[in-house]
């Protein structure tokens, strides 16, 4: 919570006011932040200065893993963030590449499991760290990144968390993340949940010990109309310890994941928070 707060303050106090285009809002922007999460320690990074919604992130992040490409399958299991992006965002909805109501296109983790190569080959990325992993294999590019630039037309949205480097030292896993852009108010602690449950869900299903997780982000922002509720609620609250997040230890491969993993799987103990904040979302 400390490097949190401290970072929306250095946010308050150091951004450079940015016009955003596709917004047509005015950011409170800050170029380069770095947080780090204790996920062998168990400090699941929920923010406490307000109620967070972890059940949506989680689910998120498994559709990602799952390699999802509808607004409706997400739904389906939870998450609701990506109805907007697919079903209300102008340019994506003239995209002759759209394939209909809630198709994302080839976003995330249509990426990370089905790369197209120029041959035509489909890539699975995450397959390929997993079995590396499981074998304690680091070849120093057990990458998985759902940036790619040749198919940005085919989706409603570059992804913002881009890419996640996995780094095995001993039997201790570790995760670095990268994030070209982020919403403060409203999608980092989105962000902080997944990095933490990425890590903790591949150390346990490679059969390692989770170490620290690196968050990266370049651009760190406040949109203008949730610069009141920032400055005039949150950062006057003060933070409570942070909860701790149980996942099913049954989970052992990625096949579960794939699979019967559910929302069910996940628990979080000891979760005390302020009030929600209702900070508003832009498309």
């Amino acid at each position: 919570m400390k490097q949190y707060l401290q970072l929306c303050q250095r946010i308050v106090d150091e951004g450079t006011w940015v016009d955003n285009a596709r917004t047509g809002k005015r950011c409170l922007t800050l170029i380069n932040a770095d947080l780090e999460y204790d996920v062998g320690g168990n400090a699941f990074p929920l923010i406490t200065t307000r109620k967070s919604y972890w059940k949506a992130a989680i689910a998120e992040l498994l559709g990602y893993l799952r390699g999802y490409s509808s607004a409706a399958e997400f739904r389906a299991i939870g998450c609701n963030t990506w109805n907007a992006n697919a079903n209300d965002n102008a340019a994506w909805l003239a995209n002759p590449h759209r394939r209909g109501e809630d198709d994302m296109g080839r976003v995330y983790g249509v990426q990370g499991r089905a790369w197209q190569g120029p041959d035509g080959r489909s890539i699975d990325q995450l397959r390929k760290i997993v079995d590396d992993l499981s074998q304690g294999v680091d070849d120093r590019g057990e990458i998985l990144t759902f940036y790619n630039p040749g198919e940005f037309h085919l989706g409603c949205l570059r992804p913002c968390m881009h890419t996640h480097t996995f780094s095995l030292v001993g039997e201790r896993l570790f995760l670095t993340s990268y994030q070209r852009s982020c919403d403060v108010p409203l999608g980092l602690n989105f962000n902080q949940v997944q990095v933490f449950t990425l890590l903790a869900l591949v150390a346990q299903i490679t059969g390692h010990k989770p170490g620290k997780a690196y968050h990266k982000i370049v651009n760190a922002h406040i949109y203008e109309d949730q610069l009141g509720p920032m400055t005039q609620v949150q950062l006057k609250r003060q933070p409570y310890a942070s909860p701790r997040l149980i996942i099913n230890p049954a989970i052992r491969s990625l096949e579960d994941l794939e699979t019967w993993v559910t929302l069910d799987d996940f628990q979080v103990e000891g979760y005390q928070h302020h009030d929600p904040i209702a900070y508003p979302f832009s498309v």
